[in-house]
């Protein structure tokens, strides 16, 4: 039914408007009963427990509207935002664009949303029942050298709502934004962040950055004592798409399949390097259910969708708890956490490149 609706309705309207529809629609779902959890899906980290390691990647709920209803279907949590500390209203339209061929989408949103201070009454509201994440960012108008204070601005007001942090240094769509992937710059913003709660605090890094800039940032994650790394945000890069070349020509960064392997090629080498010492969340190309698995095994305790959920529709996360359930059972082990980091030595059926579980891929 989504298809059609999909195909007939959806993509007819700009992409940014059926977003703000459908971030209206998800508001409305919060009136729905909450999906029920499978127990071998739940994940202990961060010091909370996870009804499911699937999550929503931050951009989805960028006004702090939807994340109740998100939960209810089926998401293990949702990360709002990116919240700044001054309101915004992003960059010129038209910002986002579908690249159906591709399995993506392309924005250069700029971070629209209504600033942290009108974002704390709704998150205040929570009903308590569902884990959510507050991603910040820096403002546009704030000056680089001030940035520290400015993400300091958004966790005084934001962190004691929310059940854990995102430092967000890495969408392309803010000029001189990726300029703080630094470990001078990342220090100091994770200092004034910390200086305002004691919630978990995670980096939000960018799949562009190079394998010496990933092993030095991952190495500052575990002296730093930080709770854990995203990996990762859009791209930048538009090798291998098939969308018009005029499309490709327009600034932003590239999400969903296209992203995939990147993602997981980061999750690989940040695993590598930092072990179990800092939690890790890969977001980037999930599609399906072997994806949600795949990044566990590569050591991911967390996974992120975005992309896979605007195209896979309201049905989307349950399809996945279901299929990820039954892979687990598969699997022989208790919970999902016991595979996280496993890729070897799991029964042949779930083989790295192995069919995705039934289902897996509808």
């Amino acid at each position: 039914m989504y298809a059609a609706l999909y195909s007939r309705v959806l993509s007819r309207v700009d992409a940014e408007n059926a977003h703000l529809l459908g971030t209206r629609a998800l508001a409305l779902a919060a009136r729905l009963p909450r999906a029920e959890a499978d127990p071998v899906l739940r994940v202990r980290a961060l010091g909370l427990e996870f009804d499911s390691p699937l999550g929503v990647a931050a951009g989805l709920d960028k006004h702090a509207t939807a994340f109740e209803g998100l939960g209810n279907l089926g998401f293990g949590f949702v990360e709002v935002g990116t919240i700044t500390a001054h309101a915004q209203p992003g960059n010129p339209r038209p910002r986002v664009f579908r690249l159906p061929a591709d399995r993506g989408l392309l924005n250069a949103m700029g971070f629209p949303n209504p600033g942290a201070q009108a974002v704390v009454g709704k998150l205040a509201q929570r009903s308590g029942r569902g884990i959510v994440a507050i991603n910040i960012g820096k403002s546009k108008v704030t000056p680089l050298e001030q940035a520290a204070e400015d993400y300091r601005a958004s966790a005084a007001l934001l962190a004691p709502h929310a059940d854990f942090v995102v430092i967000n240094v890495s969408s392309p769509n803010t000029s001189g934004l990726r300029d703080l992937q630094t470990i001078e710059h990342l220090g100091e913003l994770l200092d004034a962040v910390r200086g305002e709660t004691d919630k978990p605090v995670l980096v939000k890094l960018a799949p562009d950055l190079t394998d010496e800039q990933l092993d030095q940032l991952a190495d500052f994650a575990v002296e730093a004592g930080l709770d854990g790394l995203i990996a990762t945000n859009t791209t930048i890069s538009r090798e291998g798409l098939d969308a018009p070349a005029d499309l490709l020509a327009r600034p932003g960064g590239v999400s969903g399949a296209p992203l995939k392997a990147r993602s997981l090629a980061v999750l690989r080498r940040l695993r590598a390097r930092v072990g179990d010492r800092v939690l890790l969340v890969s977001v980037g190309g999930v599609e399906n259910a072997q994806d949600v698995l795949q990044r566990v095994r590569a050591g991911a305790t967390l996974v992120q969708g975005y992309t896979g959920f605007v195209y896979g529709g309201p049905l989307w996360a349950r399809r996945i708890n279901r299929d990820l359930g039954r892979a687990v059972r598969n699997a022989g082990v208790g919970t999902i956490q016991d595979l996280v980091g496993h890729e070897v030595g799991i029964r042949p059926g779930l083989a790295h490149g192995a069919p995705a579980p039934d289902g897996a891929r509808d």
